[in-house]
């Protein structure tokens, strides 16, 4: 019912997941990253325990592959699942059931995984991978860019519903956490929200409270003067 694309960025150390389906707010329940440590997707009748798994697997310095047989170990239903991975050095794998909906199947590759179930057909996946790889810019553009392009192939064999982007670098939490729980276009949708978080919350990252710095700006004349330059007439309490 879903598929959904997991890269690294070698540049930044970036781990992202990019999602979409025929269902309600696949981002609550299928994209899990930990900095430092990896990503997972877990889909298919989803497992949501298998998610957080797997990256403790990984965090416990397991290659994929065994990490995700340690995840799926003691699942009854590793049929009808669909598991991939990817560690912060870039390696990759999958598993998709032998019981999955067709038609299902996975890609992997340095720096990337794709993994999609009860799709249109098989030239979904291969299509998002192509345009993954042909992208330029920033990764989760690249992301979208690719997703769209799985969806021109196809897609979910059913239609669209939701689709969600996170990205993490460096903190316990996504710099970036992007959903669309219900939408007609939900890539679209997305694809417009980034814009505006690229405008908007991007660029105060680095002045939010991070491992570096974990109070963040607490200037209160800068802060000030930045609304003021943004045409807001706000004040602290002093």
């Amino acid at each position: 019912m879903t598929w959904s694309l997991l890269a690294l960025d070698r540049e930044t150390g970036a781990l992202a997941c990019a999602v979409a389906t025929c269902n309600l707010a696949v981002g609550a329940s299928v994209p899990f990253l930990r900095a430092g440590v990896g990503a997972a997707a877990t889909q298919s009748i989803t497992n949501r325990y298998l998610g957080p798994a797997a990256l403790a697997a990984l965090a416990r310095g397991l290659r994929p592959e065994a990490a995700l047989a340690a995840a799926l170990a003691g699942d009854d239903g590793q049929g009808i699942r669909q598991l991939h991975a990817l560690d912060a050095s870039g390696r990759a794998a999958a598993h998709t059931g032998a019981n999955c909906v067709e038609w299902c199947g996975h890609l992997t590759g340095e720096g990337w995984s794709l993994a999609g179930n009860m799709l249109a057909g098989a030239a979904v996946l291969p299509a998002t991978r192509d345009a993954f790889l042909a992208a330029t810019g920033p990764l989760p553009e690249r992301m979208l860019a690719a997703m769209r392009a799985g969806e021109a192939a196809g897609g979910d064999r059913r239609g669209r519903q939701s689709a969600a982007i996170q990205l993490v670098t460096t903190e316990d939490f996504p710099d970036l956490d992007l959903r669309v729980d219900d939408h007609a276009d939900p890539l679209g949708e997305l694809t417009r929200l980034l814009a505006l978080w690229r405008e908007m919350r991007a660029p105060m990252l680095h002045a939010s409270p991070r491992k570096a710095n974990p109070s963040g700006n607490t200037d209160l004349d800068a802060m000030e003067a930045g609304w003021k330059a943004r045409g807001l007439d706000l004040r602290f309490r002093r």
